[in-house]
């Protein structure tokens, strides 16, 4: 084969890599997969945590919260809709319905432990539990829902539903750091009138 057609034909394949490349990092399961080990890896964290760490153990939470937020939302708003609706038999509806489900058990757990005290041994046994509850919902995903998908849903579909799931995140994300600047808004507009108060006493 001459010189110029293997540049040419090693040049398509670069190409041709580079866009399944491209595609795996934007089509929906892909995302959804790296928001799983995103949050794999601070519950790793946190259970690392011990008493007298409080303020990591409060911070990690908060993390872990603001990351559990955006992803079940664009799952339930986008991903799980589209797997419902391309799905036929009733054990695939059940795959659905009961991912929803553990969405809400894990809502229901996430309040009890930002209202325990981060110091004490409680802190640490609820934490283990959410880790056990959000992995064990993540690996069923991984290896029921996802492949499943894959199978009934095609390569352009997954990808319209990436971009979908992006452009939610990014407001959703938005939201979150308008919501944090003005609780820090005005909790610093209460210690400063706090002072006022002080000083005008003296």
């Amino acid at each position: 084969m001459p010189t110029a057609v293997k540049s040419r034909t090693s040049s398509r394949r670069k190409v041709s890599g580079s866009r399944r490349k491209v595609s795996g990092r934007t089509d929906a399961i892909s995302i959804l997969k790296a928001d799983h080990q995103t949050v794999r890896q601070l519950l790793q964290r946190l259970e690392k945590t011990t008493e007298r760490g409080s303020k990591q153990r409060k911070d990690l939470l908060s993390q872990v919260e603001k990351e559990v937020k955006v992803h079940t939302t664009v799952e339930e708003e986008i991903f799980y809709p589209a797997f419902k609706d391309a799905v036929r038999s009733k054990a695939d509806q059940e795959i659905y319905f009961e991912a929803i489900e553990e969405h809400h058990v894990v809502e229901l757990v996430l309040p009890e432990i930002k209202g325990t005290d981060a110091a004490s041994e409680e802190f640490g046994a609820k934490a283990k539990v959410l880790k056990d509850l959000i992995e064990h919902h993540a690996d069923e995903e991984e290896s029921e829902m996802f492949p499943k998908a894959r199978k009934v849903m095609s390569a352009h579909q997954l990808l319209w539903l990436g971009r979908q799931i992006q452009s939610r995140k990014q407001e959703l994300q938005a939201g979150l750091l308008t919501r944090a600047a003005r609780t820090a808004g005005s909790a610093f507009g209460s210690v400063m009138n706090k002072v006022g108060k002080n000083r005008r006493a003296a």
